[in-house]
């Protein structure tokens, strides 16, 4: 098991001592899709889904999942996030709302996990709220995009076109 970081010299899980290392500048990036049929594509672009504005609210979703990361992930440290930033669009061509989540800090310990965390509850929130209308929503694609800061050094995924350039109707942080 010495390879492992997360377990014990008895093979049991631990958490990771992080206190011996310095605090970085640590950034990660998160995204996730959640693809839809066109009447609920139509809705939610629209404003007509019955529990409100579904990019708003997931929004507000996202943010509040990342802050409670810890409670959900095991071994997960807390983290002093310095910022959320949570973009949802909608991506006509996929047909689906297209999910990125960028989380800040300064700390001992990276935040990707708070980073996956707000792109995986916003989209679980989409389809919380449009599934009186769309029940085989699929959520998909839920990955790290990128990170830096930490010992592991930098890294980026190499895909197409994020919200920040992608449908009709973006919800920006």
């Amino acid at each position: 098991m010495g390879d492992f970081t997360h377990f014990n010299d008895q093979g049991r899980a631990k958490m990771v001592d992080v206190g011996e290392k310095a605090p970085t500048r640590r950034t990660a990036v998160a995204g996730a899709r959640v693809y839809v049929n066109e009447e609920t594509f139509g809705l939610i672009r629209n404003g007509g889904v019955k529990k409100g504005d579904v990019l708003t609210v997931a929004q507000i979703a996202g943010v509040m999942g990342a802050k409670r990361t810890p409670e959900l992930i095991p071994m997960c440290h807390p983290v002093a996030v310095d910022g959320i930033d949570l973009r949802l669009a909608l991506d006509e061509a996929r047909r689906c709302v297209d999910i990125r989540a960028q989380v800040t800090c300064a700390g001992r310990t990276g935040v990707e996990m708070e980073a996956l965390t707000a792109a995986a509850t916003a989209a679980l929130t989409v389809y919380d709220m449009c599934k009186a209308v769309q029940r085989d929503m699929v959520i998909s694609d839920i990955r790290l995009l990128e990170k830096t800061g930490g010992v592991h050094g930098d890294f980026r995924r190499e895909e197409d076109a994020g919200p920040e350039r992608l449908g009709d109707r973006t919800i920006d942080g």
